[in-house]
């Protein structure tokens, strides 16, 4: 159960599509303010548009955000700073997968790019507005996948290997619960540091998935609905038990399908030597560092 969300201000990036347009969904009818970080600002109020219909008195803000660029999230964290006095919940939800090779505007490998650096940034910049605000918590969406990552932090642009977009998605995954356990370390003595979390929807079927013939094949007999897939991220965002580190992911066969639970994530992501030199890369290559 979901508890009531009235005055709470939650941001979710990616929520136009798959987990997060259900996410903010879910967050507006229990009466919070949503704000959604989306690249789409058009399709962004269609979303808006459709959720209205069934929940008219719901509270959205569409606001542009492009993790594959640093002036974007530096623009939209400054907009986030000026319009709002709390920030309750942020919700690291966007992702790319499975995609060819690409780099962001910055001229990081697109997946590390954008589903880890650019959350990365994301957050540093607002955690100011995030630790002044009581009872703030992180959420990191990671994946099952973060099992066969192992970072290559030696070529973490894929500039002298032959690109493979499955290992680069794995290694973005590890990277994001990296972040996760290393930012609860770094804020452990702060009294009012937020709690940080994190997520993996198993086995669901969503857009992120379009680039790959195995899940467009295999959706069918193996993947679940959004609906459900969005309940560890929920879970991760609003139980009122959890703790930071807490990584929550479906209770069924391989945590692929199922009602959300407590789950563990590999050792390799408990490894704080990779955990401490990982963020140290990124407060290079993003130039966010974090108060």
């Amino acid at each position: 159960m979901i508890p009531d969300q009235k005055g709470r201000v939650i941001i979710v990036t990616g929520a136009t599509s798959g987990l997060g347009k259900e996410t903010a969904r879910v967050l507006a009818k229990k009466n919070a303010t949503v704000v959604m970080a989306i690249r789409n600002v058009k399709k962004g109020e269609a979303v808006v548009a459709e959720f209205k219909k069934d929940l008219p008195n719901a509270s959205f803000d569409v606001r542009a955000l492009s993790l594959d660029s640093l002036d974007s999230i530096r623009q939209f964290a400054d907009g986030i700073i000026k319009s709002y006095d709390r920030i309750d919940v942020l919700i690291n939800n966007a992702g790319v997968m499975a995609c060819p090779f690409s780099k962001t505007t910055d001229g990081f490998e697109i997946q590390m790019g954008v589903n880890h650096l650019g959350h990365f940034a994301l957050t540093g910049l607002l955690m100011p507005l995030i630790q002044k605000t009581p009872g703030s918590r992180i959420v990191a969406t990671s994946s099952q996948a973060h099992r066969l990552g192992d970072i290559d932090f030696d070529d973490l642009q894929w500039k002298d290997r032959k690109y493979v977009t499955g290992k680069a998605y794995s290694d973005s995954k590890i990277a994001n619960l990296y972040f996760t356990y290393e930012l609860t370390r770094k804020l452990k003595d702060q009294p009012n540091a937020p709690m940080i979390t994190a997520a993996h929807p198993g086995w669901t079927i969503t857009e992120l998935q379009r680039h790959s013939l195995m899940f467009r094949v295999l959706n069918p007999l193996f993947g679940q609905k959004v609906d459900q897939g969005t309940l560890p991220t929920l879970r991760a965002a609003t139980d009122e038990k959890a703790k930071s580190d807490d990584y929550y992911g479906p209770k069924g066969f391989m945590e692929m399908t199922g009602a959300p639970l407590l789950v563990q994530s590999n050792a390799r992501s408990h490894d704080t030597h990779k955990a401490k030199k990982l963020w140290s890369m990124s407060e290079s290559l993003t130039g966010v560092t974090y108060p």
